[in-house]
Parts: C-alpha cells; sequence; structure tokens
C-alpha cells in the first residue's frame, strides 16, 4: 500500500510571461501538472544540489589517514579541561 503525504505547505514565485509558457509547455509535453512538475524539477536539482554538503570521497590513502585520525586516542586539551570544570553559565549560583 503506498503513502501518500498531505501538501501542506505553498511556495510562490514571480516569473516571467515567457518563463510561465515554458514551464506549462514542458508540464504538458511531460503529461503533468504545471505544479507537479516544477516541484519534481526543483527536487531533483536539490538532490543534485546537496551531495556534496552531506557526503565526501576520499582516496583510499586518505580514507586510511581519516580511520587512522577516528581511531586515534583522543589528544589532551588543558584548556578544554579547565573550561568544562568551571560552572557555566546557566549553572545555579547557589552550589
Amino acid at each position: 500500500m503506498a503513502t501518500t503525504t498531505t501538501r501542506s505547505e505553498k511556495l510562490d514565485l514571480r516569473l516571467t510571461p515567457d518563463a510561465k509558457r515554458t514551464l506549462q509547455t514542458a508540464a504538458a509535453a511531460a503529461n503533468r501538472s504545471v505544479s507537479d512538475f516544477v516541484l519534481e524539477s526543483a527536487l531533483e536539482r536539490a538532490a543534485e544540489a546537496l551531495p556534496d554538503r552531506t557526503r565526501f570521497r576520499l582516496s583510499e590513502e586518505k580514507w586510511v589517514e581519516f580511520q587512522a585520525l577516528l581511531d586515534a586516542e583522543p589528544r589532551s586539551n588543558p584548556r578544554l579541561a579547565d573550561l568544562l570544570r568551571r560552572p557555566g553559565f546557566f549553572d545555579s549560583s547557589s552550589t
């Protein structure tokens, strides 16, 4: 059974008459409504634009180096340790 999601959000665009005609023609050629055509096209473009912001590729050598850094013991950071020992802004001043 397919799950449907109700469309409850709206996005308004300002465009030229030529741009609107082009979208209407393309939507008709794809046998889709303009709304469906524009939404599908925009989501495809978004999917193309986002991978480099959510994934990265490394060569085998860099991957091994990355894994080694993840597996390494954490470095000592005395300033951070000192900061974590101090009461924070939201800590009660009565303690």
